[in-house]
């Protein structure tokens, strides 16, 4: 094992401000994918990440000026996608959703007017639950929107590609609505491994 393992960074709480980073801009766009959460899924790709986590997936996507700005074309199309039966719901991914807030609650507003709470909403993070509880109001607002989110920074001396949903044994996969209503953490109850 090498000596020296560099970790991701580390925000204190209202650290990183998500309009002082955001450029409203999207690295990808996803439709009718199977590997971004439970079911068949629009997968929504933002733009900008500040933890920089070593051996990250989608290194292109931490630039917060990569890709194209969102527009409401995207967000029609996205709204069109999830409109079908077969549809389960919206993944939020990144880049890091909680540091594209201004996006991310648009849309996810928009998909619980239009569709209640019949599609489901889930995102993934490098922050954990706690940072996000106790950081900015636009944060704690879009995790009440959501329904599922896999927490934690991505830690290459924790890589495991056999969990289900997560790359390290550290990230959890956490009931959002469950958890706020019990202040405190709930895992998703179809966890296998």
């Amino acid at each position: 094992m090498p000596q020296h393992i560099r970790k991701p960074n580390n925000p204190i709480p209202n650290d990183w401000i998500a309009p002082n980073y955001s450029e409203h801009r999207i690295a990808d766009y996803k439709p009718f994918n199977f590997v971004d959460g439970e079911g068949v899924r629009c997968s929504l790709y933002v733009s900008g990440c500040l933890f920089l986590c070593p051996g990250c997936y989608n290194v292109a996507a931490q630039n917060f000026h990569f890709g194209q700005p969102y527009t409401k074309d995207l967000e029609d199309k996205i709204i069109e996608d999830l409109s079908h039966d077969y549809v389960q719901g919206l993944t939020l991914l990144g880049g890091e959703p909680f540091l594209n807030t201004e996006v991310c609650l648009q849309l996810c507003r928009r998909i619980r007017k239009e569709f209640g709470n019949s599609k489901d909403i889930w995102s993934w993070t490098g922050y954990t639950w706690d940072e996000l509880i106790h950081d900015s109001y636009d944060k704690v607002r879009l995790l009440s929107l959501i329904d599922i989110l896999v927490d934690g920074r991505f830690l290459e001396d924790e890589k495991d590609l056999t969990l289900q949903f997560r790359g390290s044994a550290n990230q959890r996969i956490i009931d959002v609505q469950k958890s706020i209503n019990a202040h405190d953490v709930v895992i998703w109850d179809k966890l296998v491994r």
